[in-house]
């Protein structure tokens, strides 16, 4: 497979920070508060273990709390694993892992009951059972949803309850992991497990914060990528940290090319309420599920012909229907049409977003939405084994940060939520059956201190605006190209010890693995749409995994795909 590439810049294999001021140790470390993270705090408690989470922000600030429509599980007798498999394999579109597909609809009931038994409420019917819904991509009603639109702020209050509830979870606010600390062994560098992290926290330890905690497992819950593009649905913190802690520390990456734009966040007016917020009001596919349809400045509904579910297709498919109205019209945004479902009706079932509309000026039961693509979820990340293993031994990764092999090409609608709660089980199933004895790292790289670059902040804007026109919605050689460019010209500045600065370098490290994948992989797949390439091929059905080698340079690797 020839995987041509396009110059990049060399990425940092650490960051420049001090050595740690302070040390904590632990039995797990579990970065992250989502419900990836949280899930795994809880099933690693259950197996008798101590466990440290940390979190950048405070426990509530990721992107679980922001999930709107709901999380898919096979609940009606009526449906079957298999029906939900098959949804996810078309949507992953030839790249999906089977056994990781199974493993999600055959456990995801399952977990979804735990959850509910932890405190959990979702939305049911007059008769007490569940109320199900469908979403795009879903050929049955699988969905259960709380409060109308607010299922991700439902599970997050009860996974944080249940949290607080356990003393033998210690919490750890408004820290940003910055390196994976290793122990000594006979890997590339010497290097050998994970055993630990180090990790900036405000107004802790030494005046910089800088401190290590060790641990005998770390499990990255990191959450997504989505600040690496100008137009996301993702929160501020979302700045791709796990992703970037694992390449420095050799880890492979896979998949990362498939980020999936949602088709429809809600579009602020320049100068109104809202405008310049880093994360775009998201409108969940489920208010489309419901009846409400896409329609252009015309008023005509154009994904009709376009694919058999119309605006139900797969998100790519709406994705990319949009994208092609506003090339044609010049337009930055289409509207979606949700009046004839009533006020009484919207206000009930998506109170979220009728708030957000709004805010901005816009009633929903009388206005047109206007709404427009941004980046939502990035389907590659970390790549695991079915136990969330990565490829350095002691170091897990789950939900949005990892590529478990569910997802493919382009994750299904609601499979986000139910991937973290299958496959945080099966880490602590993992861990605590075979814990190692505590290692000390390597007295080199985080631990030692002073060592590393940095990428200054100033520039943070520039990317996301250079991955937005040349890495979005729409690529081509020449727009990948141009985009390097950019990220050439970034990585070339130094910066200092500070967050923003060790934000602007993740961004850049996941910006420039994400250009290298989409340049390599010369086809349209899923939610990789080349311009230049405009169909699958066959002889793309496989993986790129990425690596940052000892020069800092990324290296492509091509992997079959599993069958």
């Amino acid at each position: 497979m020839d995987l041509s590439t396009v110059d990049l810049p060399a990425l940092p294999r650490l960051l420049a920070a001090p050595a740690p001021g302070w040390v904590e140790t632990t039995d797990v470390i579990v970065v992250g508060s989502g419900v990836a993270g949280l899930t795994a705090a809880l099933h690693l408690r259950e197996a008798g273990l101590h466990v440290t989470v940390v979190t950048k922000v405070d426990i509530d600030e990721g992107s679980t709390r922001w999930a709107q429509g709901g999380i898919a599980a096979v609940l009606d007798p009526a449906d079957s694993p298999t029906a939900h498999a098959y949804d996810t394999e078309v949507a992953g579109v030839g790249l999906c892992d089977p056994a990781a597909v199974r493993a999600l609809v055959e456990e995801g009931p399952t977990r979804l009951r735990e959850l509910m038994r932890i405190g959990a409420e979702f939305d049911r019917n007059p008769d007490g059972s569940l109320m199900l819904t469908r979403e795009g991509g879903h050929r049955a009603d699988r969905i259960v949803h709380a409060g109308g639109d607010a299922t991700g702020a439902e599970v997050q209050r009860a996974l944080h309850a249940a949290v607080h509830r356990d003393p033998w979870i210690r919490l750890v606010e408004h820290a940003l992991v910055l390196d994976l600390l290793r122990a000594p062994g006979d890997g590339p560098d010497g290097l050998g497990p994970a055993c630990g992290i180090t990790l900036h926290v405000l107004g802790e330890g030494s005046e910089d914060g800088v401190g290590a905690i060790l641990a005998r497992a770390v499990v990255l819950a990191t959450g997504g990528m989505g600040q690496v593009f100008a137009a996301t649905t993702n929160p501020a913190v979302s700045t791709g940290d796990g992703v970037a802690l694992a390449l420095r520390a050799g880890a492979a990456v896979t998949d990362v090319e498939f980020v999936q734009f949602h088709p429809t966040a809600l579009i602020v007016p320049a100068g109104g309420p809202g405008a310049g917020l880093a994360q775009q009001p998201l409108v969940s596919e489920a208010l489309r599920g419901e009846g409400a349809h896409l329609v252009d400045g015309d008023g005509k509904r154009f994904m009709v012909g376009q694919h058999e579910l119309a605006e139900l297709a797969p998100r790519d498919v709406v994705a990319k229907g949009i994208h092609r109205v506003l090339l044609a019209t010049g337009a930055d945004h289409v509207y979606l049409d949700a009046r004839h479902l009533g006020g009484d009706f919207l206000a009930r079932r998506f109170p979220t977003i009728v708030a957000s509309c709004l805010a901005i000026g816009v009633d929903p039961a009388t206005d047109l939405i206007p709404v427009a693509p941004a980046a939502h979820y990035a389907s590659g990340g970390v790549r695991t084994d079915l136990r969330g293993r990565t490829s350095i031994p002691g170091l897990y990764a789950c939900g949005e940060v990892a590529c478990t092999g569910v997802h493919g090409a382009n994750r299904l609608a609601s499979n986000s939520l139910l991937e973290g709660l299958v496959f945080s089980r099966r880490i602590a199933e993992d861990i605590a059956a075979g814990l190692p004895e505590q290692a000390r790292p390597a007295e080199t790289g985080a631990w030692v201190g002073g060592q590393g670059w940095l990428v200054p902040a100033a520039g943070t804007a520039d990317l996301q605006r250079a991955m937005t026109r040349g890495a979005g919605v729409l690529r081509s050689a020449d727009t990948l190209a141009d985009t390097a460019d950019t990220l050439t010209g970034l990585g070339a500045g130094r910066g200092v010890p500070r967050t923003a600065d060790w934000e602007a370098t993740n961004l850049i490290t996941v910006a420039s693995t994400l250009v290298a994948a989409a340049y390599a992989r010369r086809e349209t797949r899923g939610c990789h749409w080349r311009e230049d390439f405009p169909s699958a091929d066959g002889r793309w059905l496989g993986h790129l995994v990425a690596e940052v080698g000892p020069d800092g340079r990324v290296a492509e690797r091509w992997e079959e795909r599993q069958s």
